[in-house]
Formats: structure tokens, sequence, C-alpha cells
């Protein structure tokens, strides 16, 4: 059923602006990237000037809602701003309504309510809250779909219908047991949802950043081709260097590549930006990740003593994030710990870490190779 939520929830991540000067088009533009920039002062700053300027216009109140889903995607785990996100999306939504009673065909109302209430069930599916998720993707798609037939040459809109007509094609494909359940949905197309994607991430006026993000995140995650994730991860980097997201994410897709190297040298970035405090680095997030895999590159090189601080920084960080299950980032640097005091000759150590791993989930035949080197210490 999560998945089938996701599908709904996914469809609404749409960015649709429709400037009433240049003047308006160019502070918009200023304040986006503000906001992937991680400046999130002078971002708050340019769309309270863009509501000071047109209080009737919801695009400010929309985008300085905008500023807090950032704060959230930064530290997922921590929830302290959802609160002040949904209220935010719920001025959007009531200023919206005051445009639409007397005007509803103002497609700028139709978007912008749409897209606070999708958002607000992206929020809610985040924190596994998946009905009330399910019901925001109901309310929200007649919202756009009547919004995109006002104006369908309108590039940004391509954004959420990509997104959807991707992932209602390919998850019922990897889940057989949802596909009933689908009926309740429009039908997907994988290549066409692709195809749109594309067309807003080259073309796309203020939705084509997020265009990028989901290609870059379908092709590791579904299409299984880093080298097509990384062509729009370099993208966004450039753009955005001092991203966490997008720079984290350009490190694991070197990883997956095999390009430990390249990986270790993003992820030194990273940690080296969080003791610096950089504004997304400096968490436990983005510290466990960075942490694990300049850990994971000491080994290939044989650095143990630096493999082994780096692995208990993991372990460290992994302890104050793994609320619900143990991650794979715990799991794994236990079991390399464990191997690294086999290969140091300290074989009390070791046994320790392969037992701690038995009494966590399996992960990646965590249990197997756990109990293969409790009955024989591993050797490189």
């Amino acid at each position: 059923m999560k998945k089938i939520f996701l599908i709904v929830e996914l469809l609404f991540l749409t960015i649709s602006i429709y400037p009433q000067n240049a003047s308006f088009d160019s502070t918009v533009n200023t304040g986006i990237k503000q906001i992937y920039d991680i400046k999130f002062d002078d971002a708050e700053k340019t769309f309270k000037g863009l509501i000071a300027d047109y209080p009737a216009k919801p695009q400010g109140k929309f985008f300085l809602a905008m500023i807090d889903w950032w704060k959230i995607l930064l530290n997922p785990e921590a929830e302290s701003y959802d609160d002040i996100f949904y209220q935010k999306l719920e001025d959007v939504i009531f200023q919206c309504d005051r445009i639409l009673k007397n005007n509803p065909d103002n497609e700028n109302a139709l978007f912008f309510k749409g897209g606070a209430i999708g958002f607000r069930g992206r929020l809610r599916a985040l924190r596994e809250s998946w009905l009330k998720a399910a019901d925001d993707g109901r309310l929200a798609l007649p919202i756009v779909e009547k919004a995109s037939k006002l104006n369908p040459d309108n590039i940004d809109v391509k954004l959420g219908f990509g997104i959807y007509d991707y992932f209602a094609a390919v998850i019922p494909e990897e889940n057989p047991f949802i596909r009933p359940l689908m009926i309740f949905f429009p039908p997907g197309d994988k290549q066409k949802g692709i195809a749109l994607l594309k067309d807003v991430a080259m073309h796309g006026k203020y939705a084509r950043y997020e265009a990028r993000y989901f290609l870059m995140t379908l092709y590791y995650n579904y299409e299984n081709n880093p080298y097509k994730a990384d062509e729009w991860s370099q993208m966004l980097v450039k753009d955005f260097p001092d991203n966490p997201v997008f720079e984290r994410w350009s490190g694991r897709i070197a990883a997956k590549r095999g390009d430990y190297f390249t990986s270790s040298s993003i992820f030194w970035d990273v940690w080296n930006k969080g003791l610096k405090n950089y504004s997304g680095y400096n968490n436990a997030s983005s510290k466990r990740e960075a942490s694990y895999y300049i850990a994971y590159q000491y080994r290939n090189l044989s650095k143990l003593d630096s493999a082994s601080y780096f692995f208990n920084e993991c372990v460290k960080y992994s302890k104050q994030l793994d609320k619900k299950e143990v991650s794979g980032f715990m799991i794994n640097s236990i079991l390399y710990l464990g191997m690294i005091n086999d290969e140091w000759g300290n074989r009390n150590a070791a046994v320790v870490y392969y037992k701690k791993l038995l009494d966590m989930r399996d992960y990646g035949n965590s249990h197997g190779m756990a109990e293969e080197y409790l009955k024989k210490p591993y050797k490189k």
C-alpha cells in the first residue's frame, strides 16, 4: 500500500508559475535558486518581498513554504519544521480558495492550491501517514488536472505528470501484488514519463531542477544505470555545489559505478563542510553517510586504522539516527569492524562484532557472513 500512496503523492511535485512581468519572473527565479543554494535567509527575504509587492498572488507564500520543505529534506529524521510547514501550506490553500471563489478558472490559484495539497501529502507520506497522504492525492488530482487543461502548453506542469507516468508503470512491475489496486489510478507509461521529465529538465522555466533530481534518482534506483544518473547529478552539483542533498547523491552514484576514489573524494568534501558548519552538512545524516564511504575507501587501500576510525564514526551517528530499525550503514560498519579486527589479529574483538550482527536484522547476507567468520577468522 505504501507504494501506491507514493505514486499519488509524487504526482504533485510540480512547480508551475505564471509571472506577471519581467521583474516578478526574475524575483521568483532568484528565490528558487537561493533555496537550492541552501541560502534560506536570503530566500526568505526574497519571497517576503514578493508577498509585499504582490500580496494578491500565491507564489510568494508557496515558495516561502518551500524553504521549510528543504529544511526538512536536509534532515528528514527531525520533525521540528513539520508544524510550521503545514501551517504555511494552509496559508497558501486559504489564499487560493479566496481567489477561486471569485474566479474558478484562475490558473495560478489552481496550481498552487494543488501544489500545496500535494506537498502536504508528501510530508505525510514521509512521516508514513499513508491514508492521509493518499487522501491529499485524491483532493489534489482534479485541481491539478483542471489547471493543466487551462494551459496545456506549460512545460513545468509536465513534471508532475512525468513522475506519475513513470512510477505508475514501474512500481506495479516490481510489486505484482499491488496491480489489482492500480485500477483506482490512471495507467502509467514509463517511457512517456521519462520523456516528459527530460523535456522539463532541459526546457522548464522553474521546475527544471526538480526534473533533473527525479531523473537522477530514478536512473539510480529503478533503471540501475548510475552513468545516466551521474549525468543529471553533475548538472545539479555544477549549479548548486553547496547543496548537500545533490552532493551526497553524486557521491553515492560514484560508489555505485565502482569509482570509490571519486566517491571518497566527494564525501571528504561533505565531511569537511560539516566540520565548517555549512548548512545541511552539519547533521548526523550527512556525517554518517560521509564517514561510511570514507571508511570504505580507506579499507580498500588497506589503511585499516583510518578505516576503523571512520566506521566507528558511522556507528556513532547510526545510533543517533536508527530509531525504527537498524540501518544498512550500521550493519555494514559492524561487519567491516569485525573483519578489520580479524586482520589485526584481535580475534576476541572481532567475535564481539560478529555476535552483534546476529542480534540485528539480516542485511545483504550479514548473518551468513557473521556465522562464517565466527567459525573461521576473516582473512583478506
